[in-house]
């Protein structure tokens, strides 16, 4: 599986992972950090991630299990670089992206926010580098 920078023209396989309209995906591309991971040419999965002073926060998480794994890499050596935690919310009750997140090292930490009428659950990475 290979990872590559997301690029304009993903979008519309972007979106269909997401189940978002094309043109919300143009605009992640253009506003966040964004991977991609192919396997025979073709978008099995991406993350999308942005940074404040003090949390690196995963936005994005789509495709397959052995997709969203590898692509977690990305934000995590981010905030190893920065000294950050890695922070990602996510719907109730999304277990297999749940599954990924927790084999990579990340905990649940609390209740995250209601987000268009759902809860969502909060994961954390404290500190990555002393997840090796």
């Amino acid at each position: 599986m290979r990872v590559r920078d997301a690029v304009e023209a993903d979008g519309g396989r972007l979106a269909a992972l997401a189940e978002v309209p094309a043109e919300v995906m143009t605009d992640v591309v253009h506003d966040r950090t964004v991977s991609v991971a192919e396997a025979d040419q073709k978008i099995e999965g991406f993350v999308g991630f942005e940074a404040d002073e003090e949390t690196v926060y995963v936005t994005h998480l789509f495709g397959t299990k052995s997709a969203c794994k590898r692509l977690m890499d990305e934000p995590i050596r981010f905030a190893e670089r920065e000294s950050m935690p890695v922070e990602i919310l996510l719907p109730e009750p999304e277990e297999d992206t749940a599954e990924v997140v927790e084999n990579v090292g990340f905990e649940e930490s609390d209740s995250g926010p209601w987000f268009d009428g759902q809860r969502t659950r909060r994961f954390r990475l404290e500190n990555p580098e002393k997840e090796k």
